[in-house]
């Protein structure tokens, strides 16, 4: 390009200008990039001989070279246009360095909070989730947090120097909260306490500090805030607090103005003035704002009790989401158990276990036997430090064995082992409720026509100073059966006493009564025969108070605890008072009762009892000493008889059963369940098609008999079709009012019977158990027996029914089609029934006998003779009637005796009966031949024309009403009886799966026996171990 001529180049600056924007004058020259402008000036010639050449040249700006950093300076004549250049260029300069400036400090913002954000978010991802957590905190913290406002409770609270001035008070506050907290937790009336010491008031306020008492500005602040606390449970019981503070302060205040008002009294009686009507209205008005003010502290008490109740319910709410927290591994936590709980759920186990392969129940108990009233159950309380037991006098009161097992414990509770209740044996209506409760298991233990039972009762008993072990109070030996007793009661108490005391580990403790003949006593000779060495016996002799005052000779009571009067031998022997003899004797007295009798009695001062063998805490000591030793030495062999029954057991199911699981009885029971349920479930997904298929079938096989005999024949003997119509509307009627809506909702009932029966059979064969055979048939007879069809249904479904046979219009010639089919099925298949019938009454025909070698016998040769003299009656009479006259009876008679047969006319009746039958039908049938064709003659009644079929639009009628009660009676038992019968179900199920008997009843066999019993063995054996290996750790 910088090779080409001038004009080329003025050419080449020209085109940079575009000529076809309509631009006509020339573009100056300094408008022009500055690479144009050179190559313009270095090329073209120069008009302007002052103006010198431009020096630049044109490789200095290329696009690879860089533009000059200054201008050259420009011809004098053109300096205009070379400063407005330079100053463009500067600032161009300056605006892309304060851009530049701006975008980096730009990107270094963004480029740091993307940095910082990154980081917080990683930094938030680190942290636990504490919305887990939130079940710790209880709900009355949250409701707390919601409804207390802490800005202004910290604005509210006082300086360090109010606190120094309440530090006096600070033993009385303490006091005040000790009481509180007793009366939280005991429960009692709020009544008295406030009434007395009023330790809530003290609560809230203090003597020392007058600034802190009640003033109506403080009480109309506080009612501006109790309106904080309304909603939240804590801020009601602190309303409630603050509003028997108030309470209070008001009845003191109506006391002290009526003691203030009351005149005082003078030194001499004088007649005093009547009182004036002012201050009597003032005194009634005193008196009643005081009983009003009673009043609504009651109502308050009583709020502040439902508030306690609810906070308890609350909390055991709270507890409930702790342990299944616990149950699903958040918090790992085991109760520990003491000692003797762990032995006593083992003699729990074995009390419901019944032995086989000679495993008997040897652990050591200790087992309370004595005549009836020798005070065995005093005894107990006693040792227990409790009176726990029902109370009578002189009747028998222990009518099962009741094993207490005593332990000790911070608080005096008792407790039964299927029950979550505590009885506080400090109050003296949870004893009575106690007592009340054990007089109510015994007597729900014995059966209808018994007076004692040898189920157990358990009882556990904790408290402060109790020894530990387990005893078993029997009920007392008897001499005599006394009226209302059962006959076999004697024999009973001792089969019971000596299934307990055989027990080589057992512990015999023998009550004696002391206050009478020793002579009389029947227990000592039964633990004599139980215990001839009295290796394990311990003789207590009771009411020794009055066996000292009683007796002649004292030296008597010395020969008792010797063992030199009774010929049973025993451990040791010991002599105890429980008490004057009256039932509302406290623990406490009969104790201090017992300590003075032994102090100021003879026999220890003379030297006939020794003082370790007298009170019931030295017999307590003695009794749990030998009952510990006797489990030490007994229960590791106990332990090794189990394992070793469990192998025997183990070995035969593994070779009996090898492919089925180990499921006890109510394991078996809850897989029979599900699958009863299954099948009933099924019941409900039977389709509408097949219901109604089925119910029209059954209902037409129940009432089809009394359509024909007593419908169709004897309107079908009328001469027109008006009375044919006439007498077929009156039977209909008839019908449906009596008969009809019965035989349908038995046919119902009996469908949904047999539904529910296939359903069960059905699933039986789908590997079924045969275990459940008799469970399932129990329950299936249990629930039909229990179901009762819903009677109201009748009367609309006679309303229905009536409605459907008064419709006579068939309205298409598919539904006479329909009703033809139909008439000719019912007609073919009692002319076949009733040919049957006839070929019975005659015997077999000529091809049979002679075939099969058959003959007829006398009666059928006479009935024969019989048909066929009708059947040419018949041939000539072909329109006779239904019934024979007497006469045409006397002469067919006639005929047969004229050749030879001698018939009854009864008989004659009863074939001619079945003949006729015949007759009609075929007849029937050859009319319903002929009437399918008769649908046009139909539309038009049938006038002008010869064919009748009237007896179309009947079975018309008949069949349309089957349709009509089959769906309205699907749609009942669907709706309605189908779920009533599963419920029925469910409710069957649920009694027996309560009711231990009937499960043992109906789920037997060896395979049910042998899995409970290895059940209960484990549980032993594993109960065992533990309870050895938490002795030993004790040791």
């Amino acid at each position: 390009m910088l090779r080409v001529g001038r004009k080329a180049a003025c050419m080449a600056c020209r085109n940079l200008v575009s000529t076809n924007m309509g631009v006509r004058f020339r573009i100056p020259l300094q408008k022009l990039h500055p690479l144009s402008r050179a190559i313009h000036h270095r090329y073209s010639g120069n008009n302007n001989p002052q103006r010198p050449p431009h020096c630049t040249a044109a490789r200095y700006f290329t696009s690879m070279s860089r533009l000059p950093m200054r201008p050259p300076k420009s011809h004098p004549g053109t300096r205009g246009w070379g400063y407005q250049q330079q100053r463009n260029f500067w600032v161009a300069r300056l605006a892309a360095r304060l851009l530049k400036l701006r975008y980096i400090l730009l990107g270094t913002a963004v480029g740091g909070g993307y940095t910082a954000k990154k980081t917080y978010e990683e930094w938030k991802d680190m942290l636990p989730d504490f919305s887990d957590y939130n079940w710790v905190i209880p709900d009355f913290v949250w409701e707390l947090s919601e409804q207390i406002d802490f800005e202004k409770l910290a604005k509210a609270l006082p300086e360090m120097e109010e606190i120094t001035k309440l530090l006096p008070d600070l033993d009385k506050i303490g006091e005040n909260f000790t009481f509180l907290k007793s009366l939280l937790s005991s429960g009692v009336s709020l009544g008295s306490e406030v009434k007395g010491t009023s330790g809530l008031h003290l609560l809230l306020e203090t003597s020392g500090d007058p600034a802190l008492k009640a003033t109506d500005a403080a009480a109309a602040a506080q009612d501006s805030s109790d309106k904080q606390y309304k909603k939240g449970l804590v801020g009601e019981l602190i309303l409630i607090q603050q509003q028997i503070q108030r309470h209070e302060e008001e009845v003191r205040r109506a006391a002290a103005a009526n003691s203030a008002r009351s005149p005082p009294p003078e030194p001499a009686p004088s007649p005093s003035p009547n009182p004036s009507p002012l201050q009597q209205k003032r005194k009634s008005t005193d008196k009643e704002k005081i009983d009003q003010l009673q009043e609504e502290l009651l109502r308050t008490q009583l709020r502040y009790q439902r508030m306690l109740e609810r906070l308890e319910k609350e909390n055991k709410e709270l507890r409930k989401v702790v342990l299944q927290k616990d149950d699903k591994g958040i918090h790992q936590r085991k109760v520990k158990k003491s000692l003797i709980d762990m032995y006593s759920e083992v003699l729990d186990v074995l009390s419901d276990y019944d032995a086989n392969y000679n495993t008997q129940d040897h652990l050591p108990r200790v087992v309370v036997v004595g005549d009836q009233s020798a005070g065995k159950t005093s005894v107990l309380e006693m040792i227990a430090q409790a009176r726990i037991f029902p109370r009578g006098s002189g009747e028998m009161m222990t009518r099962s064995p009741v094993k207490v097992t005593l332990s000790e414990g911070p608080h005096h509770v008792a407790m039964f082992k299927d029950s979550g209740r505590e009885f506080d044996l400090n109050k003296e209506e949870d004893l009575a409720a106690l007592r009340h409760e054990i007089e109510l298991r015994m007597r729900k233990s014995v059966k209808e026509g018994q007076t004692v039972s040898c189920e157990t009762i358990s009882l556990s008993v904790k408290g402060p100073g109790i020894q530990r072990m387990v005893l078993v109070d029997l009920p007392g030996v008897i001499s005599t059966v006394t009226t209302g007793m059962a006959t076999d009661t004697k024999e009973t108490i001792f089969s019971i006493s000596k299934a307990y005391m055989q027990n080589p580990n057992a512990i015999i403790l023998c009550i004696q009564d002391g206050s009478v003949d020793a002579e009389r006593s029947i227990v000592t000779d039964l633990v004599s025969q139980m215990d001839p060495q009295g290796k394990r016996t311990i003789f207590v002799l009771t009411k020794v108070d009055l066996a000292e005052k009683n007796l002649a000779s004292p030296s008597r009571i010395q020969q008792i605890v010797e063992g030199k009067l009774f010929p049973m031998k025993a451990l040791g022997y010991f002599a105890v008072v429980t008490g004057k003899g009256s039932s509302g004797e406290s623990i406490d007295a009969i104790k201090d009762y017992e300590e003075d009798f032994f102090q100021n009695s003879r026999l220890l001062r003379d030297g006939m009892l020794k003082a370790p063998q007298v009170t019931t805490k030295n017999l307590s000591l003695a009794v749990s000493d030998c009952f510990w030793k006797m489990v030490s030495e007994s229960v590791e062999q106990q332990a090794d008889v189990f394992k070793a029954s469990r192998f025997n057991l183990e070995t035969e199911w593994k070779n009996n059963y090898p492919r089925l699981r180990e499921l006890d009885r109510n394991e078996l029971f809850e897989k029979a369940k599900n699958e009863i349920l299954d099948e009933v479930i099924s019941l409900s997904q039977v389709t509408p098609q097949h219901w109604e298929a089925i119910l029209q079938k059954k209902l037409w096989e129940r009432v089809s008999t009394h359509v024909i005999e007593n419908i169709y024949l004897p309107a079908a003997q009328t001469m027109d079709s008006g009375t044919f119509n006439t007498t077929v509307d009156i039977k209909l009627k008839q019908w449906t009012d009596k008969q009809l809506p019965h035989k349908a909702l038995e046919v119902a009932w009996e469908t949904l019977q047999e539904e529910f029966a296939r359903f069960m059979a059905e699933y039986k064969g789908k590997d079924q158990d045969d275990i459940f055979d008799k469970l399932k048939e129990a329950v299936k007879d249990e629930s039909i027996k229990r179901h009762k069809w819903n009677e109201r249904a009748m009367d609309s479904l006679r309303v229905i029914q009536h409605n459907a046979l008064e419709d006579r219009s068939i309205t298409d010639k598919p539904q006479w089609d329909a009703a033809i089919q139909f008439m000719e099925e019912t007609l073919q298949s009692r002319l076949k029934d009733t040919e049957s019938v006839i070929k019975d009454m005659v015997g077999p025909d000529w091809k049979q006998r002679w075939l099969n070698w058959k003959n007829r016998t006398p009666d059928q040769h006479i009935r024969n003779e019989t048909k066929n003299e009708l059947d040419r009656l018949l041939k000539l009479h072909d329109d006779h009637t239904a019934y024979l006259a007497n006469d045409e009876v006397t002469t067919v008679r006639k005929n047969l005796e004229g050749r030879g047969v001698e018939v009854d006319p009864i008989l004659i009746k009863d074939t001619w009966h079945q003949l006729y039958r015949r007759h009609f039908l075929q007849k029937a049938l050859t009319h319903c031949n002929l009437c399918k064709r008769g649908f046009y003659y139909y539309q038009r009644h049938f006038v002008d024309s010869e064919l009748e079929c009237n007896d179309v639009v009947l079975f018309w009628r008949i069949q349309r009403m089957l349709v009509i009660t089959a769906n309205t009676l699907r749609q009942q038992l669907t709706n309605t009886e189908v779920r009533r019968l599963e419920k029925n179900v469910k409710e069957v199920l649920d009694d027996f799966g309560e009711d231990m008997e009937k499960k043992t009843q109906l789920i037997t066999g060896r395979r049910v026996q042998l899995a409970e019993d290895l059940k209960k063995v484990r549980e032993i054996q594993e109960k065992l171990e533990a309870f050895i290996e938490a002795l030993h750790k004790e040791k």
